[in-house]
């Protein structure tokens, strides 16, 4: 282990404080640095990592920590103190988390000895658990005001060794003493020409798939797949009096052939889409149909609503920047033409992009949800009461 690993990442960790990352990279690093109480199985279902659970009534959840994973890098020990330190810390609204709302649930948080703790909630709700997946602070130095988001103090796996630049972060795995790099680097093609000469060790996601296929094909490297989460989809904007039309929306469903956009433009890496959830997940909807790819469909529902060849559908697209993104969109905008929808692409450096379809300024975007693991997902998505900024509602659904 003297050598160290080195990973290419494309974008930097922000935030090494659980309470306040909200961006992937951060996310990942924390899992790293930090144990959770819970995680998640294979069917993604909330399973015990530091303590296990019992519920003793529809409100009442009683935590009970195991022996793994409780020493923290200062050389004190996890305990049911320093839990309820860290989830009172993201409830407190002067701590300005994010993760806030989700935990907004628990009413009262008593510990009973340095192994136990007992949860009451608001009310019931059987998810409970997979709530709690937040790296767990050391309580005297979270009531400090110790900063976490540049000095982690590690309970898991790796710590942090040193964080030379914000591009550059050093970890340092406890079981055998393994140095493993993580270095940003923003351009996927600089990436893959960092790992061909062996710059870089390792490389995962981030790639557009004809660099995929480029590696593929390249003795020196090996690439492996699995099955992933993140779930690409169109957002339509119902407030508007064109994309509003359930028509319009199904047009564009009929119009749009996934399997050409899965064969060529993915290159096959990707699997059509029934639901949010990918078939393996446990609240997956594996019997919904989909709209079947028909040309003939999508124009005899535009003529309905009286577009057609005298009178075209005009829409505008919006999406970011990033190059792979634009060549989606572009792949749609040529789709829709066959049935006479004109789609004006609209691309925009990704915080004026988010921002508009936060604010609702948009008739059609392309988005990808990344990591979602919970169905309480359904709620932030369409609730009538998720508009932003309370939620992600941004399609404005009303019910």
């Amino acid at each position: 282990g003297d050598l160290p690993i080195r990973m290419g990442l494309a974008g930097a960790p922000r935030n090494l404080d659980p309470r306040l990352a909200t961006d992937a990279t951060s996310e990942r690093v924390n899992r790293l640095l930090y144990r959770r109480l819970t995680t998640f199985d294979s069917e993604s279902l909330p399973a015990p990592d530091l303590a296990r659970w019992e519920l003793l009534s529809p409100t009442h959840y009683r935590f009970t920590l195991g022996e793994e994973g409780r020493d923290f890098s200062d050389g004190s020990r996890l305990t049911s103190a320093d839990v309820k330190a860290t989830f009172d810390s993201v409830l407190d609204p002067a701590t300005g988390s994010p993760h806030r709302a989700t935990l907004a649930i628990i009413k009262e948080i008593t510990t009973e000895g340095p192994d136990r703790l007992d949860i009451q909630l608001q009310e019931p709700d059987p998810l409970f658990p997979a709530y709690l997946g937040l790296g767990i602070m050391p309580a005297d130095l979270i009531k400090s005001g110790h900063a976490f988001a540049v000095a982690p103090v590690r309970s898991g796996p790796l710590s942090l060794e040193s964080w030379p630049q914000p591009g550059r972060l050093v970890l340092k795995r406890r079981r055998d003493g393994q140095v493993l790099e993580l270095l940003t680097v923003k351009a996927p093609n600089v990436r893959v020409m960092k790992l061909l000469r062996g710059e870089i060790d390792l490389l995962q996601n981030d790639l557009p798939p004809e660099l995929i296929g480029f590696l593929r094909g390249r003795d020196e490297v090996r690439v492996e797949r699995a099955p992933g989460v993140n779930f690409s989809y169109l957002g339509f904007n119902l407030e508007d009096p064109v994309t509003g039309l359930p028509q319009v929306r199904q047009a564009l469903a009929h119009a749009i052939d996934r399997e050409e956009i899965l064969r060529y433009l993915l290159q096959g890496d990707g699997r059509l889409a029934v639901g949010l959830f990918p078939p393996e997940h446990w609240a997956a909807s594996r019997d919904l149909a989909t709209p079947a790819y028909d040309p003939d469909r999508a124009r005899a529902l535009l003529a309905a609503v009286g577009y057609g060849p005298e009178r075209p559908l005009r829409l505008s697209y919006k999406t970011s920047s990033d190059p792979f993104r634009i060549r989606f969109a572009t792949v749609i905008q040529a789709q829709l033409a066959r049935v006479g929808i004109e789609a004006r692409i609209q691309s925009y450096d990704w915080g004026t992009f988010f921002g508009d379809i936060k604010a609702g300024r948009f008739q059609l975007y392309g988005l990808t949800w990344v990591g979602i693991r919970t169905p309480d997902i359904f709620r932030y998505i369409f609730h009538s009461a998720s508009m932003p900024p309370d939620g992600a509602n941004r399609g404005r659904y009303h019910n």
